[in-house]
C-alpha cells in the first residue's frame, strides 16, 4: 500500500521552510529549545522561535524613553480628570478616597512584578498570550485561540470606551465652546475622524506615531503636573479658594466599592508587555520602564487628587455634574480656563487611543503569527503590509469593532456596558496567570529569572505579593455577581450580572472554536493538522498550519509515498 498525501493551504507564501512533519516533531523541537538559551525558555504553540518571532517590521526601536512614556500614556487618560468625584462620592469621605488610591497603586504593583518576572523570562510580545502559553502547554492551541477570541471580539473596547468618552463628555463641550450644536452624529463623526486618523498614523507612518504618542504623553504629564503645583498654591493660602484645607480635616476612612473604578484608573502598567519584539534590549528596558512608568502615573496621581480636595469643597466636588478637573480649573483660573480645559482632556483621551491602539494591533499580529485560520488566511493578519515597517492588518482587526462600537445605538446602555464586560473576562485571565506562576515555580523551580528581588532568591515577586493580588483577582471576579445596593447595578435595564456572563461566553466561545478547528473537523474529514513555517516578504516569520489527509490505494497502483499535492 503506498499513500498519497493532500495538502491543503490557501496563499502563496514567498519562502518556505522545511515542512514538520508532525505536530509531535514541532513539540520535541519546542521542548529542545527550552533547554537552551534562557532568552528562547519556550517557543509558541507554532514553534517560533524568539528570534523568529520578533523579525520583521521595524525591529527593536522602543528604548526605555519611549516604553516609559508608552506605559504613561497608557495609564492616564481621561480617568484622572473625571473619577475622582465619582470616586469621592461612593466612599463619602475624601479620606477613604485618597486611600483607595493608594491601595490601588499597591495592586498594580503587586500585578507590575508579576508582569515583570513573565516578561524577563518570556521577552516576546504578546503579553498575557505569552505567559498563558508558557503554563497551559496542553491541549495545544486552546489558551491561544481562547485569548484570541477575548483579544479580537473585546479587544478594541479599551479605545471604544475612550472615544464613548470623548463622545459623551469632552467634544460636547468642545462643540459648545466653539458655538456649534452638539448633536449624536456629528460627535460620532468626530469619533470615527479619530480612529481613522489613529490608525492611518500607526499602519502608514510608524515612526511619527510613535513621535506624537511621545509628544502626547509628554503633554499630558505637563498638564498634571500644573494641577499638582497649582495644588500647591491653593494649599498655601495665595488664592481666591476659601479654606482649601476644609476636606483634609474632614477625611474619615470608609469603606466602599470605588476601588473598581480606581484599578481602572490605573490600567495600562503592562503595556509594554504587549510590544516586546519592537524593544532594545527588552529585559533591561522592562525593569526600568515598568516601575518608572506606574511611579510617575502613582505620584502625579495623588497630588492631583490632592489638589483637587484643596480646589473645592466636597459638596461641590459631589454635585458639579462635569469632571472634578473643570470644576478646579474654574475655582482656581476662572471660566475661560475651564473651556480650555475640554481641549487638554480631547488630547490625553487622543494620546490614550495612540498608545492602546499601538499595542493592540501587535497583539493581534502576534496571534495571528501562530496560525489560527483567519478570513483571508493568516499570513496577510500576521504582515506588515503595505509598508513592511507596521503591522496594519492588525490595526484594521482593532479598528472594524471599535466603528460598530462608535455606531451602536443607545450608546447611554452601550458605553458603560461595554465597559465592564472588557474588563471581566481579563480578571479571569490575570487570576490564571498568577496561578501559573506559582505552577512554573513549583514545576521549573531552576527556570532562569532574570528579574530578581531582594526577597525571593530566585524569582521576582515576593510570594506574599502574589498571593495578594492572587486574592484580589478572585474577588473581582466574584463581586460582580453580588447584587448591587441598588438593586439594578449601573446599566439598567439590563441585569447587573449581565456583562459577566456576556464575558464568560467570549471566553466560552474560543473552546468552541478551537474544538471546531482542531478536534471535530480533522475528526469529521480524516485529516490531521500539520504546521509548517514561512517567511513573509518583509521579513516576518509565520507559522502556518495545514490540513492533510492520507489516501489509501490500491498496490497496483504507482504513487510514491512522498508525493504531494498542493490544492
Amino acid at each position: 500500500m503506498s499513500s498519497l498525501w493532500f495538502w491543503f493551504s490557501h496563499v502563496k507564501p514567498v519562502t518556505t521552510s522545511n515542512p514538520v512533519a508532525t505536530e509531535e516533531a514541532a513539540s520535541q523541537s519546542s521542548a529542545k529549545q527550552a533547554d537552551g538559551a534562557a532568552a528562547d525558555a519556550t517557543e509558541s504553540p507554532g514553534g517560533l522561535s524568539l528570534t523568529e518571532g520578533s523579525a520583521g517590521g521595524l525591529g527593536r526601536h522602543l528604548g526605555v524613553f519611549s516604553c516609559t512614556l508608552l506605559i504613561v500614556g497608557r495609564i492616564i487618560g481621561t480617568g484622572i480628570f473625571s473619577t475622582p468625584s465619582s470616586i469621592l462620592s461612593s466612599t463619602g469621605s475624601v479620606g477613604a478616597s485618597l486611600l483607595l488610591w493608594v491601595l490601588g497603586f499597591i495592586l498594580s504593583f503587586c500585578g507590575l512584578f508579576i508582569w515583570l518576572e513573565f516578561g524577563t523570562m518570556f521577552p516576546k510580545s504578546g503579553g498575557e498570550k505569552v505567559y498563558l502559553e508558557a503554563v497551559y502547554t496542553r491541549p495545544k492551541y486552546l489558551v491561544t485561540v481562547i485569548f484570541a477570541a477575548n483579544a479580537i471580539l473585546l479587544g478594541f473596547t479599551a479605545s471604544g470606551c475612550i472615544i464613548c468618552t470623548l463622545i459623551f463628555h469632552v467634544l460636547p463641550s468642545i462643540l459648545v465652546a466653539a458655538g456649534k450644536t452638539a448633536t449624536t452624529w456629528s460627535e460620532r463623526g468626530i469619533a470615527l475622524g479619530v480612529i481613522f486618523f489613529v490608525t492611518t498614523l500607526h499602519g502608514l507612518t510608524p515612526q511619527t506615531g510613535v513621535r506624537v504618542m511621545n509628544i502626547l504623553t509628554a503633554f499630558k504629564v505637563a498638564i498634571l503636573v500644573f494641577i499638582v503645583v497649582s495644588g500647591w498654591v491653593v494649599l498655601s493660602g495665595k488664592t481666591d479658594v476659601e479654606d482649601p484645607r476644609a476636606n483634609f480635616r474632614s477625611a474619615v476612612l470608609q469603606y466602599a466599592t470605588a476601588m473598581f473604578k480606581v484599578l481602572n484608573a490605573y490600567a495600562g502598567w503592562s503595556n509594554v508587555n504587549y510590544v516586546l519584539n519592537n524593544v532594545c534590549d527588552p529585559v533591561r528596558t522592562l525593569k526600568i520602564a515598568g516601575p518608572l512608568g506606574l511611579g510617575i502615573c502613582t505620584v502625579l496621581y495623588i497630588f492631583a487628587n490632592l489638589a483637587y480636595f484643596a480646589a473645592a469643597t466636597k459638596t461641590e466636588i459631589e454635585d458639579s455634574g462635569v469632571t472634578v478637573a473643570a470644576l478646579f480649573f474654574k475655582n482656581v483660573f476662572g471660566t475661560k480656563a475651564e473651556k480650555a480645559l475640554s481641549v487638554f482632556v480631547a488630547l490625553s483621551a487622543l494620546g490614550n487611543v495612540i498608545t492602546v491602539t499601538f499595542a493592540a494591533a501587535r497583539v493581534n499580529q502576534e496571534l495571528a503569527k501562530e496560525g489560527i485560520p483567519l478570513p483571508l488566511g493568516n499570513r496577510f493578519w500576521a504582515s506588515n503590509w503595505p509598508t513592511g515597517k507596521s503591522p496594519l492588518p492588525g490595526l484594521i482587526v482593532h479598528l472594524i469593532p471599535s466603528v460598530i462600537v462608535i455606531l451602536a445605538p443607545p450608546m447611554s446602555v452601550a458605553y458603560p456596558f461595554i465597559l465592564d464586560v472588557e474588563g471581566y473576562p481579563m480578571q479571569i485571565i490575570n487570576f490564571f496567570i498568577v496561578l501559573g506562576l506559582f505552577y512554573l515555580r513549583w514545576k521549573k523551580p531552576d527556570l532562569e529569572r532574570p528579574f530578581k528581588s531582594q526577597w525571593h532568591t530566585k524569582s521576582t515577586v515576593w510570594w506574599p505579593l502574589a498571593v495578594f493580588y492572587l486574592a484580589a483577582a478572585a474577588f473581582l471576579m466574584i463581586a460582580p455577581f453580588l447584587p448591587p445596593t441598588n438593586g439594578v447595578g449601573d446599566t439598567p435595564p439590563l441585569p447587573y450580572y449581565l456583562y459577566c456572563l456576556v464575558g464568560i461566553g467570549v471566553l466560552l466561545s474560543g473552546v468552541v472554536y478551537w474544538a471546531g478547528w482542531r478536534v471535530l473537523l480533522p475528526r469529521m474529514f480524516g485529516y490531521e493538522l500539520v504546521p509548517r513555517k514561512e517567511v513573509l516578504e518583509d521579513g516576518t516569520f509565520v507559522t502556518v498550519v495545514s490540513g492533510a489527509f492520507q489516501v489509501v490505494l490500491d498496490d497496483g497502483h504507482k504513487y510514491s509515498p512522498t508525493m504531494t499535492l498542493r490544492l
